[in-house]
């Protein structure tokens, strides 16, 4: 069982490998993203909020955000990330090394055993939803220690 703030999987735990195909890629969401993250969600906000796991939530903010507020953003998620209180991980094409998404990994505001895992992909990419839908569900059910996991279907 997770409370905000705790961490998501055990300090011994190997964090896996994240998934890589021929279409895209995922690696850890980090400040050195955020010029190439701030222009693949910017241009897709209304896209993003139609997304299924955003429809009801506030992010992204209809207006946009600032460079600065994104790196301020990232370098949360990163700290996060190093914490173990939740996984954000950069979509990249591949090839090509494009930002072109996002997956969130955290605990469920709702329910302490759940793990709330949200992706969304550029408006210009959105044909790759589905795939990284079912490529990053069976990664987090062959590799993650979740319990139970909430990953809006596609």
């Amino acid at each position: 069982m997770t409370s905000p703030g705790q961490p998501l999987v055990p300090s011994g735990f190997a964090l896996p490998d994240p998934p890589a195909t021929d279409r895209f890629r995922l690696e850890p969401l980090g400040p050195q993203h955020n010029a190439a993250d701030h222009a693949a969600w910017t241009s897709s906000i209304a896209h993003i909020r139609a997304t299924p796991g955003f429809t009801e939530r506030s992010w992204p903010p209809p207006g946009g955000m600032t460079l600065e507020a994104n790196l301020e953003d990232l370098r949360r998620h990163a700290e996060d990330f190093d914490r173990r209180v939740g996984f954000t991980y950069t979509v990249l094409s591949n090839p090509g090394g494009d930002v072109i998404g996002c997956v969130y990994m955290y605990g469920s505001r709702h329910d302490p055993d759940v793990t709330d895992v949200r992706s969304w992909v550029s408006a210009d990419h959105a044909a790759l939803d589905a795939d990284l839908y079912r490529v990053v569900s069976d990664w987090v059910a062959r590799e993650w220690p979740f319990k139970r996991v909430a990953y809006a279907p596609r």
